[in-house]
């Protein structure tokens, strides 16, 4: 089945709901610093995933894959951080940890079935 558009893509919807339990698990945070950055970092997963895709070529989709890994990789470190400041407790930093290493192998696959 050819994907014709982002919407269907299971890294795009996993990455929708990695920024929606961010947004769940932090809307009420008072560190409204940390807050933004987290923000930022977990709806740039999605958004890259989709800007590269519209862009309709295999060149800039890898391109932007690359970069929504990166910004996958920024909420998983700052979900750690989350978990250090104890901001989160255990079972919230699993969940979104498991989400964030879920969505860094599904795009790595991508890349991968670019390259080929």
């Amino acid at each position: 089945m050819k994907v014709v558009r982002f919407e269907d893509l299971i890294a795009w919807q996993k990455a929708q709901d990695l920024a929606s339990l961010i947004y769940e698990k932090f809307y009420g945070s008072r560190e409204y610093g940390f807050k933004d950055q987290i923000f930022r970092a977990s709806v740039s997963v999605s958004n890259n995933i989709a800007e590269g895709f519209e862009r309709n070529t295999d060149t800039d989709f890898a391109r932007f894959l690359h970069i929504s890994k990166g910004s996958d990789a920024e909420v998983k470190s700052m979900l750690y951080l989350a978990k250090r400041l104890k901001f989160i407790g255990n079972n919230d930093f699993t969940d979104g940890l498991a989400l964030c290493n879920e969505i860094g192998k599904i795009l790595n696959a991508l890349i991968n079935s670019i390259k080929r």
